[in-house]
């Protein structure tokens, strides 16, 4: 538990003053945190040749920086992207003709993965601009669920959600931590946005709070096919980028599809 305390006041001091600063800071710290995310995807598949991986990382940054400047949320995605990542990996299979290290499932994969991440982070960017209130809107529905989630867990714990996926969730600990998480992030919603409609702010929040927990089971499901515990240590006591955004990832993706009603 020490362990996991000290790397998230650590994570506070790094992630705070770049969330202030906003602009370049903001997005070079987001695209490396990309890269690592996707570097933590990238090692469920061993054998992927190097040029491929490079590959990989640029076509990724490249999507989380494109559009950059933009702070309206619903910006049409550019289809010549798409058609440029179909191209190039569907084309890496004539250049690399190994099955056992590249072939049309990889190809897909990292067709997934690319997109995948390339949106998410590209998601942080934008609502950044758009708002950092906003942004710390929707870090606190993860960060206040996920923690009751756990506290009312063990409290109260007695009925598993998905004992297959995650054994220590429970019925009581998702519903403990959807009703802090409401109410603390509708508070903040409420006061810093200023925005009327109280009722829809708290409905729209205890929606984002149960989309949050189903990230994290999304997350669980994934690592329990692989048989890994995290995607990497790089933050002791909490695993890897992905295990630590998973949720805020599922979150600000769902916030982005219905953001068209506020």
């Amino acid at each position: 538990m020490k362990e996991r305390v000290i790397s998230a006041i650590v994570m506070l001091i790094i992630f705070v003053p770049l969330l202030l600063i906003g602009s370049w800071p903001f997005y070079m710290f987001i695209t490396v945190l990309g890269m690592i995310a996707i570097y933590e995807l990238l090692r469920l598949k061993k054998n992927l040749p190097l040029v491929i991986k490079i590959i990989t990382y640029l076509l990724t940054a490249f999507i989380i920086l494109s559009n950059v400047f933009e702070s309206n949320l619903l910006i049409d995605f550019d289809y010549r992207i798409l058609t440029i990542l179909i191209f190039i990996y569907l084309l890496m299979l004539v250049f690399i003709n190994n099955q056992e290290k590249y072939n049309y499932k990889d190809a897909f994969y990292l067709m997934g993965i690319t997109l995948f991440i390339g949106i998410s982070f590209n998601n942080f960017l934008h609502i950044r601009n758009k708002d950092i209130y906003l942004l710390i809107y929707l870090l606190l529905i993860t960060t206040v669920t996920d923690s009751f989630a756990l506290f009312t867990g063990k409290a109260f714990g007695k009925h598993k959600v998905a004992p297959l996926i995650s054994p220590n969730k429970t019925v009581e600990g998702c519903i403990g931590g959807s009703l802090v998480g409401c109410i603390v992030a509708s508070l903040f919603y409420i006061f810093m946005l200023d925005y009327q409609n109280v009722y829809l702010v708290i409905i729209l929040t205890l929606l984002l709070t149960i989309i949050g927990q189903l990230g994290d089971l999304i997350k669980s499901s994934i690592k329990r096919h692989e048989g890994i515990k995290d995607f990497s240590n790089l933050i002791p006591g909490h695993g890897g980028v992905l295990d630590r955004l998973d949720s805020i990832i599922f979150v600000t993706m769902t916030y982005i599809l219905i953001s068209g009603l506020f």
